[in-house]
C-alpha cells in the first residue's frame, strides 16, 4: 500500500492506494468515524460485487451501516436521487456525527459529496472509488455535483473528504470501456501538466490496458500526486486548478447534447481534448505534431476522437451556459507543448465553431 496526502492545512487527508484494501475498509473508516452512523451510498453493479464485503468489514469494526442504493451513472446526480438518500439517512437515524461513504465511481462520489456537504450543514465523507476515473481524478479535490437537465455539474459545492481508499484490485472487474474512460483523465494530466506521465503512457499503453499491477499503480499514484499538488495550490478553482478543465468545456457540452447517453464522461473528454487542442493550434500555442501525439495516444487507448449525431449549434449553445463562461467569453484550459498549458478566454465564436467541426460528424 502507498500512502499519499492532500495538503490542505487542518483539512488535509490521506489517499491510500494498493491491492486488497476494500476488505479492511472498516478499520480505515473507523479511524475517522466517531460514534455516528456510516452511510454507504452505492449503485447496483457495485452493490452486487462489493457491498457485502464492505458491510462485513464495517460490522466487524462495530459499525452498523445505513445503505442507500442509487441509480447508476449520471442518473445518480439528480435531485430525486439526492432527496432519496437524505430520506434514507433520516429513516436510519443519521445525525451530525454521521459519515457518508461513497462506494462506486465518479457519479456516486459527486452525489455522496453533495449529500455530505449539505446534510445537517455538513457531515464527514470518505471515498472508496471503484473505477479508474474516480481513483485518478474525481475522488480527489473536493468537488461535488448534481446535474441540471441543461448543464452538467451546475449544482455543487467544494467539500473535502476525510479519507480516500483506492483498491486497485477492484479495477479488474471493470468493463474495458470503463478502464478506457479513466485513462482519458490520465491523458489529460500528462498533456497539460506532466510530460513524463504522457511519455510513460505512450511507452506503456499495452501494459496499462492489460491492467498490469505495476503500471496501474504508477498511473493511479502519479495522477493522485499531480491532482493533490494542484488542489493544494488552488483549492477553489480560480487559477492553476482550472487547467484540469482541459477537454471538459467541450466534453461536458457533448455529454449534455447527447442527453448523457451517447457518450460517457471519459469518451466526451477525449473528444473535447482534441477539439480544445484544435483551438490551441488556432491561437498558436499547440502544434499539429503535438495534436497528432495526443490524438494517437487516445486512439491507442480505444477512445473516440470524434462525435456522431451532434450539431455544432447545439454543442456551442450548451458551452455558452457553462459555469466557466465569464463576461460572455468562454474560458478554455488549452495545452501548450506537451506537459504544459494555460487558461485562455476565447470570444471568437467562429474559431470555436471551426474546432468543433473538426470533431463533430454532423456539422450543421
Amino acid at each position: 500500500m502507498r500512502t499519499l496526502s492532500v495538503n490542505l492545512g487542518n483539512r488535509s487527508y490521506l489517499v491510500l492506494v494498493g491491492r486488497g484494501l476494500i476488505d479492511g475498509i472498516g478499520e480505515a473508516i473507523g479511524q475517522v468515524l466517531g460514534r455516528g452512523k456510516a452511510v454507504v451510498i452505492t449503485v447496483p453493479p457495485v452493490e452486487r460485487l462489493y457491498l457485502e464485503r464492505v458491510r462485513h468489514s464495517l460490522v466487524d469494526r462495530g459499525v452498523d451501516p445505513i445503505i442507500a442504493v442509487v441509480p447508476d451513472g449520471e442518473e445518480a446526480k439528480t435531485v430525486a436521487a439526492y432527496t432519496g438518500v437524505v430520506g434514507r439517512m433520516l429513516e436510519g437515524g443519521a445525525g451530525r456525527d454521521a459519515l457518508v461513504v461513497s462506494l462506486g465511481g465518479g457519479c456516486v462520489g459527486d452525489l455522496s459529496g453533495f449529500v455530505a456537504s449539505t446534510y445537517m450543514r455538513g457531515v464527514g465523507l470518505v471515498h472508496v472509488p471503484t473505477t479508474l476515473l474516480a481513483q485518478v481524478d474525481s475522488s480527489i479535490g473536493g468537488k461535488t455535483a448534481l446535474n441540471h437537465p441543461n448543464a452538467k455539474n451546475l449544482i455543487g459545492t467544494f467539500y473535502q473528504p476525510k479519507l480516500v481508499v483506492s483498491d486497485t484490485s477492484v479495477l479488474r472487474t471493470l468493463p474495458p470501456k470503463e478502464v478506457k474512460c479513466g485513462l482519458s483523465e490520465v491523458v489529460k494530466y500528462g498533456t497539460i501538466l506532466d510530460r513524463g506521465l504522457f511519455e510513460f503512457l505512450e511507452s506503456s499503453a499495452a501494459g496499462i490496458l492489460d491492467l498490469q499491477d505495476g503500471e496501474v499503480e504508477t498511473v493511479v499514484c502519479r495522477s493522485v500526486e499531480i491532482k493533490s499538488k494542484v488542489v493544494a495550490e488552488d483549492e477553489g478553482d480560480h487559477g492553476t486548478r482550472m487547467l484540469l478543465n482541459f477537454g471538459h468545456t467541450v466534453g461536458h457540452a457533448i455529454e449534455a447534447a447527447s442527453g448523457y447517453r451517447g457518450y460517457s464522461h471519459g469518451e466526451a473528454v477525449a473528444i473535447g481534448m482534441v477539439a480544445e487542442g484544435l483551438i490551441a493550434m488556432e491561437v498558436g500555442i499547440f502544434s499539429e505534431g503535438w495534436l497528432e501525439r495526443l490524438r494517437g495516444l487516445l486512439l491507442r487507448f480505444g477512445l473516440p476522437t470524434k462525435a456522431e449525431g451532434l450539431s455544432v449549434r447545439d454543442v456551442i449553445g450548451i458551452m455558452r451556459a457553462d459555469k466557466k463562461v465569464e463576461g460572455g467569453e468562454m474560458r478554455f484550459a488549452l495545452p501548450g507543448p506537451i506537459g504544459s498549458g494555460e487558461v485562455i478566454k476565447v470570444n471568437d465564436r467562429r474559431l470555436v465553431e471551426r474546432a468543433l467541426r473538426g470533431v463533430l460528424e454532423d456539422q450543421q
